[in-house]
């Protein structure tokens, strides 16, 4: 590959469910447009706490990712981006699109993705409960230094024009949804960044994009879940999650929320995998939607009587439930159509997990969390080491 050939170039993004990063084809970028039909088509939010992003006509946009300064301009030189496929014999870069992949190989493939997201589920839970426990313990153990703490603050002078004080105000004006949620959009601010850094394109196109095709399988499971290019993306994903944020954190709690979240990732890129792979239709997707569409399923399936409106059209009102109907119903019909503009495998299958999350799973998997927490208790109050003496 000559010097030429070291720029990427990401054409034709519609802002759309994920982005399907393939040579000069639309690519379907994961958004929550799709929380209803109308929303997809004229770009309108929702609010009284939950929130559409709108695949805003700015995104329209063709997407380029060029060996460039920071400082200076250069010619736009692109290149074809190339995805690693499987041939006859064996791995070696090619067009996603035009290169002819063996299905049966794939499918053989998709058990390594099914272990894990099972396994990366299960720990996720698993360190969600543990995490619990320890923070229920520090949190009484730890009262009586936060009463002293207090008293002593309040005896202390107040600081006018303290900036640290203004940032610790703000933070605890928060709520716990809100102060959870932030952790999350740094880490895609921070992976948004990197894809901003010319010399690592190849790298994050590899580990932070989702591709049945791809070599690499599974990590990009969860990563691709916290990874957009486009700002506008990234930014309408952030805020859908930033206005659900309260009402999951209540509904779910803190440790079982984050738990949820990232298993909501892993489990609709598996989705996705099996519905290219069932279809032929190979590409690499990127983009939080499916762990988002999970999260908004929950919240409605919990409060379906919760009254939602269009932000611009405050007048038309209706109900969770019948928004999260229409959800499945654009999915259901984007996927046997074959749209293309979402990742509608992604998206269907990150809200069916949401809803069967809360019909049974939270039942199956939170509340039988308590063997696992006794074994942790009885490890660390007992530890090998003190057995042995």
């Amino acid at each position: 590959m000559n010097s030429e050939q070291n720029e990427l170039c990401l054409l034709d993004s519609q802002f759309l469910h994920k982005d399907q990063i393939v040579s000069s084809t639309k690519l379907p970028v994961q958004s929550c447009g799709s929380i209803l039909c109308a929303s997809v088509n004229t770009g309108l939010f929702l609010y009284s706490g939950y929130l559409s992003a709108p695949p805003s006509s700015s995104c329209q946009t063709k997407i380029l990712i060029e060996q460039r300064s920071w400082f200076r301009r250069v010619s736009r030189k692109t290149e074809k981006v190339e995805a690693e496929a499987w041939s006859n014999n064996g791995p070696r870069n090619s067009f996603v699109e035009s290169t002819p992949i063996s299905r049966s190989s794939i499918l053989k493939k998709l058990y390594k993705p099914f272990l894990f997201t099972v396994g990366f589920s299960g720990c996720s839970f698993g360190g969600a409960a543990i995490w619990q426990y320890e923070s229920i313990k520090n949190r009484m153990k730890n009262y009586l230094d936060d009463i002293r703490t207090d008293w002593f603050e309040k005896l202390r002078p107040a600081k006018h024009g303290d900036f640290r004080k203004q940032v610790n105000e703000w933070w605890n004006s928060l709520s716990d949804g809100q102060k959870t949620v932030s952790g999350i959009i740094a880490a895609n601010v921070f992976v948004f960044c990197l894809w901003r850094v010319p010399g690592i394109q190849h790298t994050m196109v590899r580990y932070f994009t989702s591709n049945p095709a791809s070599q690499h399988l599974c990590l990009p499971m969860i990563l691709s879940t916290f990874s957009h290019f486009s700002i506008f993306h990234m930014a309408a994903n952030m805020y859908v999650l930033w206005t659900f944020s309260s009402s999951i954190v209540s509904i779910l709690g803190q440790e079982q929320f984050l738990a949820l979240y990232m298993s909501a990732g892993v489990v609709s890129t598996f989705a996705s995998y099996v519905c290219k792979t069932a279809t032929g239709r190979f590409g690499s997707s990127l983009g939080a939607s499916g762990a988002i569409m999970t999260i908004l399923a929950v919240v409605c399936t919990k409060m379906p009587e919760a009254k939602l409106a269009i932000i611009f059209l405050p007048m038309f009102t209706f109900t969770a439930g019948n928004a999260l109907k229409v959800i499945l119903a654009f999915d259901s019909a984007g996927l046997i159509l074959g749209w293309k503009f979402f990742d509608h495998a992604a998206h269907l299958g990150g809200a069916l997990f949401g809803i069967w999350y809360t019909l049974y799973g939270h039942e199956l998997i939170w509340k039988n969390r308590e063997p696992l927490v006794k074994i942790w208790h009885e490890f660390w109050s007992n530890p090998p080491s003190s057995r042995g003496s």
